[in-house]
């Protein structure tokens, strides 16, 4: 967002949860955002950043609270579409506040008003075992407050934003939710990276995780689809837990102990 702004000329304010990694900051200051670090997790930020445009004015563009941000994620179940010349059977997505949930289930159904489609897929939301509000409602049906703590930043929440409305549309498309490991975060970030040569964060590797989990339960010759969302620059702390950094230094081939 602070990239897209300094292009079109426009002033940002960021919050961030005292959390939030580094790199993540850098991005966001080397584009010129004002930022300011929250003292807090990421619903203090939100609810901050609320408090900030009710005070001073400006735009909200907080995804669990900007109605048209739903709008823009919805697009990418319309390139899925026309990538695919159809719906996928089975659509995997990470889930925080429930806003891309949200998006992807919206661009499906426009896709069905429209005739295009005859169907919507069996959207996966995949969440943290230690962020899994989403989860635990879609249990019990309550939306309860529990401190969060994953390696998957991005979808780090005590209380999704939009959860009722995620709930809401998994329920109605009959859709699912799991959960997975950190462990098995980090391990799927460094498959799909190995295997594909793309680096994800661990929010967007959690799709992946949730998809290598259930992956034995899938029908034979289905078509699945993974939205691995964010860039693993994003986060190189965590990515670098699950690699080992060489130390010792060479000076010739000749210190090379196998080729």
């Amino acid at each position: 967002m602070a990239g897209v702004a300094a292009a079109a000329g426009q002033r940002v304010t960021l919050f961030l949860p005292k959390a939030a990694p580094k790199a993540k900051l850098i991005q966001a200051l080397q584009y010129g955002a004002r930022v300011f670090r929250v003292d807090g997790s990421y619903d203090d930020a939100y609810d901050l950043s609320l408090a900030y445009t009710t005070k001073f004015g400006g735009l909200n563009r907080n995804t669990g609270y900007n109605p048209m941000t739903i709008e823009g994620k919805k697009t990418v179940s319309l390139e899925i579409y026309r990538q695919l010349g159809g719906v996928p059977d089975y659509l995997f997505v990470a889930a925080g506040d429930g806003c891309i949930l949200s998006g992807v289930y919206k661009g499906f159904r426009d896709l069905l008003q429209l005739g295009l489609l005859d169907r919507l897929p069996t959207v996966y939301a995949v969440q943290a075992d230690g962020s899994s509000a989403l989860a635990r409602a879609f249990e019990s049906g309550v939306f309860e407050r529990r401190p969060s703590s994953t390696v998957a930043d991005s979808i780090s929440v005590d209380v999704p934003r939009n959860g009722l409305h995620a709930l809401r549309q998994l329920r109605d498309h009959r859709g699912e939710v799991i959960c997975v490991s950190d462990d098995e975060i980090l391990a799927a970030q460094s498959a799909l990276s190995r295997s594909a040569g793309l680096f994800a964060e661990p929010a967007g590797a959690a799709a992946f995780a949730g998809f290598l989990k259930v992956r034995p339960r899938l029908l034979r010759n289905a078509v699945a689809v993974v939205l691995a969302t964010g860039n693993g620059l994003k986060d190189t702390v965590a990515a670098g837990r699950s690699v080992e950094i060489p130390e010792k230094l060479i000076t010739s081939l000749d210190e090379l102990s196998e080729c």
